[in-house]
């Protein structure tokens, strides 16, 4: 009987009673019988409809394309009239659909045999026995039953308590994978879940991209066998491709059933630790996603029950699989997002190396709104941030590039910290009322070895002293920027020759077990001790190149280790820089006054000549003596003073040319013709780089010019690959 037409089309909808025809009943009237024609016995199909449409147990057929043809009065009164619609997809059914369904119905029609396994209601957790009949002509017939409390065996005994134990594995495996997170995850669920009651050793979950095979995670299987198979095409691997195809679970007993059914794949059995394979397919939505192979050891048979909870299995494994690569692709491109925001590397300059680390929130999206940065100013200071964004998330990291980005342009500027807070704070506030942002804004100048820095919210720096001492500044914090009204408060440090300073953000110092202040005093204790017991500063300016930022980068794991010791267990981001700040010595530095008239120029000259000769530097004498007679002529002309030269001897040769105007030099277009206008040009031509820096009292122009040789080593220069933390 074909599930499409012996068992009903469309037109036969749900029998209440007979079917139409029915000829066995007597015609109304008074004749003799014998008078009468003799009646027209009843058509086969109508009896089996009658018989179906009585039984006790639900009854469904369905078509090729799994559309329901026929449903009898139990499947109605269980499942509902409208869901079983003759012409809807059985896969529509919301009150049979289960983990296992499709699988099991598709193994029947490919095995062509019927199968009878257990299922359990989502609506009410029943638990139902079903029995799939395929019919020759196309089609399948399914039958239901409740056996939540007592089911037969065909042996007449029980069979509640096995029912009930997979029941029990299914609810495990499907609380584990809806705890799972990551693919890795869920394939540690398999193996926890799976593997252990069906006697298994080898789980490998794959997954298809681009017409290849990608192995997810495995258990029980080496790394030369999985790069085998990892990446290969998929008509290669004839196997999973069967499986994906025919969407039915392949069960192979041995490996010469394996062999025997796929003889291109023998290389792979021969070099695979396992003799039995349950191929699983993953279905999403109808779609294939990519196989979930369970492996044995030894060769075995597989009983009903094993292809029964496996088939269910597969289909519970597709969906958390599918959430958790959505998943793993968010994460990686959150990652990628944090990885951009923030600094690739911190730069080693001559006043400072620095170290950071950055540490998300313990929730696995790893994206945040702190962020640090080292940025490089002129005449060798330093300029050092550490900020926050409020809140947590993809639109916080955003608005933190944001920041970031403006704290670079503004740097470049050679603003003073309040100034610069000033513009951060207003471009905060541009964003609208929900955003705030704490920030600290320093800015080191190794010559006279002040730290300024300005707070908008945020926790000050700690100074730590090279004999251990940790100094925490007692000053007054701004509000956050966005909440702030200028002016902020300037503060100052002044620092040792050689010292560490520390920032973080409160996400490394606060967490739900210690407050802030806390926070602080094991931040203090951790790093006294730390530099008290490894003499970091000692023996001072021995430290060789790479020595210095491998210190600090172990500093940054023992401050963290200490601090966050569950980070996982974490609600906030948390940010640590620290910076090994070192003061320029006072013999590369040199300076003069000069007087307001012509002469300036000619006694600059011969200031250079007399100190770059005592330097060693004679052959960059002539192209600095024709930048600061350029820049002086400059100030003569269009300045006022009072004048003064500094030479400044680093990684490069920087020259100085402070006035007390404040007007701001501009390189000018000149024709061929022109007779000036071309000092500028020469600088520019002359030098690395140049700019203009403001003063309180007036403005410095500055130039850089490479040294002769090679760049001068310096005691603690080093390279620095980028924080480890990111």
């Amino acid at each position: 009987m074909a599930a499409g037409g012996a068992a009903g089309g469309a037109g036969d909808r749900y029998p209440a009673g007979e079917p139409d025809g029915s000829g066995d009943r007597d015609r109304p009237g008074g004749r003799d019988d014998t008078a009468r024609p003799a009646r027209r016995p009843t058509a086969p199909r109508e009896t089996v409809l009658r018989t179906l449409s009585d039984m006790s147990e639900g009854f469904l057929t369905v078509d090729e394309a799994w559309r329901i043809s026929f449903a009898n009065r139990e499947a109605v009164r269980l499942l509902g009239a409208e869901p079983v619609r003759p012409g809807r997809s059985l896969w529509q059914v919301a009150a049979i659909a289960a983990p296992g369904l499709e699988g099991q119905c598709r193994r029947a029609t490919a095995e062509g045999r019927p199968i009878g396994f257990d299922l359990t209601r989502p609506l009410d957790g029943r638990l139902y026995f079903l029995r799939l009949v395929p019919v020759p002509e196309g089609g399948l017939g399914i039958s239901f039953v409740d056996v939540t409390d007592h089911r037969p065996r065909e042996d007449g005994q029980p069979l509640g308590v096995p029912a009930r134990e997979r029941a029990a594995r299914m609810a495990e495996l499907t609380t584990a994978l809806a705890e799972a997170v990551t693919s890795k995850d869920v394939v540690r669920a398999v193996a926890e879940h799976v593997l252990p009651p069906v006697a298994a050793d080898g789980l490998v979950v794959e997954t298809l991209e681009g017409g290849r095979i990608r192995v997810v995670d495995s258990v029980g299987y080496a790394r030369e066998f999985l790069r085998r198979i990892d990446g290969i095409p998929l008509t290669e691997h004839t196997a999973v491709a069967d499986v994906l195809r025919n969407r039915t679970p392949l069960f192979v007993g041995s490996a010469a059933e394996f062999e025997k059914l796929y003889p291109r794949l023998k290389h792979l059995s021969d070099n695979s630790p396992s003799r039995a394979w349950a191929f699983l397919p993953l279905i999403v939505s109808g779609r294939a996603t990519g196989s979930c192979v369970i492996s044995f050891s030894e060769p075995r048979t597989f009983s009903e029950d094993d292809r029964t909870l496996l088939t269910a299995l597969s289909s519970l494994v597709a969906q958390a699989l599918e959430r958790a690569r959505l998943f793993d692709v968010e994460h990686t491109r959150a990652q990628g997002l944090q990885r951009g925001l923030l600094p690739r590397t911190l730069p080693s300059l001559p006043a400072v190396t620095a170290a950071a680390r950055y540490l998300p929130a313990g929730r696995g999206d790893e994206v945040g709104g702190d962020w640090y940065d080292v940025i490089p100013l002129s005449a060798d200071r330093v300029a050092m941030v550490i900020g926050d964004v409020m809140g947590h998330g993809i639109t916080e990291a955003a608005t933190m590039g944001r920041l970031r980005t403006a704290v670079r342009t503004l740097a470049d500027l050679d603003m003073d910290p309040d100034e610069l807070l000033t513009h951060l704070s207003e471009i905060v506030g541009d964003l609208g009322y929900d955003y705030y942002a704490t920030c600290l804004y320093a800015v080191f100048d190794p010559v006279t070895r002040i730290c300024s820095y300005a707070l908008a919210g945020h926790l000050p720096p700690l100074l730590v002293h090279p004999d251990g001492t940790v100094h925490t500044p007692d000053v007054d914090i701004n509000p956050p920027l966005g909440a702030a009204d200028p002016p902020f408060d300037v503060h100052e440090l002044r620092l040792p020759e050689e010292a560490l300073l520390v920032f973080c953000t409160d996400g490394l110092v606060e967490s739900p077990d210690r407050d802030a202040d806390q926070g602080l005093t094991l931040l203090r204790q951790t790093l006294g001790t730390a530099v008290t017991r490894s003499g970091y500063f000692d023996p001072p300016g021995t430290t060789g190149p790479g020595a210095g930022t491998a210190r600090l980068e172990e500093l940054c794991d023992l401050v963290v280790s200490t601090l966050l010791p569950d980070h996982a267990a974490t609600n906030d981001d948390a940010a640590l820089l620290i910076a090994h700040t070192r003061c320029t010595p006072t013999d590369d530095v040199a300076s003069c006054s000069l007087p307001e008239d012509p002469r300036a120029a000619g006694q600059a000259r011969e200031y250079v000549r007399s100190q770059l000769d005592v330097w060693g530097l004679d052959d960059l004498v002539m192209s600095t003596e024709l930048l600061v007679s350029e820049l002086i002529g400059n100030v003569v002309r269009h300045a006022g003073g009072p004048i003064r030269l500094r030479l400044m001897r680093s990684r490069s040769l920087i020259c100085e040319v402070y006035d007390g105007s404040l007007t701001t030099p501009r390189i000018r277009r000149v024709g061929q013709t022109d007779e000036g206008g071309r000092g500028l040009h020469l600088v520019a031509a002359l030098s690395r780089r140049w700019g203009t820096r403001y003063l309180a009292d007036g403005k410095c122009i500055w130039t850089e010019q490479d040294l002769p040789h090679a760049e001068r080593e310096l005691p603690h220069e080093d390279s620095h690959d980028g924080p480890d933390g990111v």
